[in-house]
């Protein structure tokens, strides 16, 4: 079974005891439960019934995961630079997401 869920603007395919790198949520810590009702498509590819779709989300479904840790991605350079000017800018920057392991999909 899997499901795609909509989570801070992105669409992503889940299933159950996937573990994917989130927007980072303020309160959210290791071990706690998270739900997400913003289900878009629910299908089980081991049997021929076909997908449900939702208009735009799918009514009563949802999917549980449990916050595993927060994380820090790759860093990233942002450079600015002018030619002929002398003006050259270099920054780091690494995003920091929330760790979560997907326990359950409920239709």
């Amino acid at each position: 079974m899997y499901a795609i869920i909509e989570d801070s603007g992105t669409q992503i395919k889940v299933a159950p005891g996937d573990v994917l790198d989130l927007d980072l949520r303020k309160g959210s810590e290791a071990g706690e439960s998270i739900t997400f009702d913003r289900v878009l498509m629910i299908g089980d590819e081991a049997s021929d019934a076909p997908a449900t779709i939702g208009t735009p989300y799918v009514s009563g479904a949802t999917v549980t995961g449990e916050v595993v840790d927060q994380v820090k991605g790759e860093k990233i350079d942002v450079i600015k630079f002018k030619r002929r000017k002398g003006y050259r800018v270099k920054q780091g920057h690494r995003q920091k997401y929330l760790r979560v392991k997907i326990n359950e999909i409920k239709s």
